[in-house]
């Protein structure tokens, strides 16, 4: 049994508690349930109660001497951030390629040359579970030193059955020893494997025949995406794919029109999607189909960048009524990076949102994107302890300040897994890493 932990006197402490229990759209995304002189209460991996620090003085005094008491004095505290879009699980790197696209070469290009996915892919294949879990435990401590305390993890750099079931049972087994929670997608169809060019519709049955069944039974993901893009799988493919996955009971998400307009956010908005992500060059149709519908857009800014074209248009999406979230979309060919302070940075400065805003596309949105807006998202009473103490006084500074890793303390179900400026990360129970 752990000790309380009792944070008090942060300069502000963003609950992200509102009204709205679903995802948060228009003006709604800019309510933050700011606290002033704000404290919070953390017990069995809960929070147990939250408000200002005069309220839980008054609560807590007769316990006061049980708990561990941090000092938030000149410090914001939020909810412990999530990441609803991540490929963490994979072998290998690819930074030849980022040298190969600064030299002329495109994203497309690369892959149909035997690059890309295709690359990550052989190299996943060949890595053993122990090497992608020793590989994975290095970003998943980066994630949390980076105030990341939930992430989505998709499979897809198998596209076969053996290797995509190696890549969710190293999740499965990595959400059993790590602090980060990892929810699971698979992704069999994350691109047409190079012995199926030409012959794309037969993989799709071996995708819906071979291997959703075989994820279904043994219970290793909850979600079913697909790479619906031109030169990928045409919309009809996507949703045959998508349509299996909810029969096996997995609820689908989609990577939808990142390289070129291709329907895919109207087919998210047809399939009842949970979430579309990318969305580059999503139609002006299609983003209000997804409005209507209720799909949460997943946008990834640093993936945009990275690839140096325009980031989504997150201010009209959310001038018109869809529900966005961002993410890191951490993986080894478009996006590298584990940093989601920079992720909330790089939403306010390329897709013209507020810092408000942003904070709760990382959090409350996000945690809807991935079905865990009950557990995370909000400090709220009952929900999960996750809180980040960041070296900032106010939301608006946490964005002002961009490209910089303002985390000083991280807490995990109640306990402290980000150690005093974020010197020590806590891999397992009772281990203790240094920062990676």
């Amino acid at each position: 049994m752990t000790k309380p932990v009792w944070i008090k006197h942060a300069a502000q402490l963003a609950t992200l508690a509102s009204d709205v229990n679903g995802p948060r759209s228009r003006e709604a995304m800019s309510e933050l349930g700011i606290i002033e002189d704000g404290s919070v209460w953390l017990e069995d991996g809960v929070v147990k109660a939250v408000g200002t620090t005069a309220e839980l003085e008054q609560q807590y005094a007769s316990r006061a001497h049980e708990a561990d008491i941090v000092d938030a004095s000149g410090h914001l505290i939020t909810p412990g951030l999530v990441d609803p879009h991540t490929h963490v699980v994979y072998g290998g790197s690819r930074e030849r390629e980022f040298e190969m696209r600064l030299e002329g070469s495109t994203y497309m290009e690369i892959m149909n040359a035997g690059g890309g996915i295709h690359a990550t892919t052989r190299m996943t294949r060949e890595a053993s579970e122990k090497e992608l879990i020793e590989q994975s435990t290095r970003r998943l401590n980066s994630f949390l030193a980076h105030g990341v305390t939930t992430v989505e993890g998709k499979s897809g750099y198998g596209m076969d059955l053996e290797t995509e079931l190696k890549q969710l049972r190293v999740m499965k087994k990595l959400q059993e020893t790590h602090p980060v929670d990892i929810v699971p997608t698979f992704m069999g169809a994350h691109a047409v494997p190079p012995e199926y060019k030409g012959r794309e519709d037969e993989f799709v049955d071996i995708v819906i025949e071979e291997m959703l069944p075989v994820v279904a039974e043994e219970k290793l993901a909850e979600f079913n995406d697909v790479f619906c893009e031109k030169d990928v799988y045409t919309p009809e493919q996507s949703e045959r794919i998508l349509e299996a996955g909810k029969r096996y009971g997995l609820t689908p998400k989609i990577h939808a029109d990142e390289i070129a307009p291709y329907g895919g956010a109207e087919l998210a908005a047809k399939v009842g999607a949970i979430s579309a992500e990318h969305l580059l060059k999503a139609s002006k149709e299609g983003i209000h189909a997804m409005a209507e519908a209720g799909t949460i857009a997943c946008l990834l800014p640093a993936t945009a960048l990275y690839l140096r074209e325009e980031a989504a248009e997150g201010r009209y999406m959310i001038d018109h009524g869809v529900p966005v979230a961002i993410s890191t979309d951490a993986n080894p060919g478009s996006s590298p990076t584990t940093s989601m302070p920079l992720v909330m940075n790089l939403a306010c400065i390329s897709m013209w949102m507020t810092p408000a805003e942003a904070l709760t596309a990382a959090t409350h949105n996000a945690a809807c994107a991935i079905n865990r807006q009950d557990q995370v998202g909000s400090l709220e009473v009952g929900k999960l302890g996750d809180v980040v103490l960041w070296n900032v006084k106010n939301y608006q500074e946490l964005q002002y300040l961009f490209g910089v890793n303002h985390v000083k303390s991280v807490w995990k179900k109640g306990v402290q897994v980000v150690g005093a400026d974020g010197e020590k990360v806590v891999s397992n129970p009772g281990v203790v890493l240094e920062r990676s």
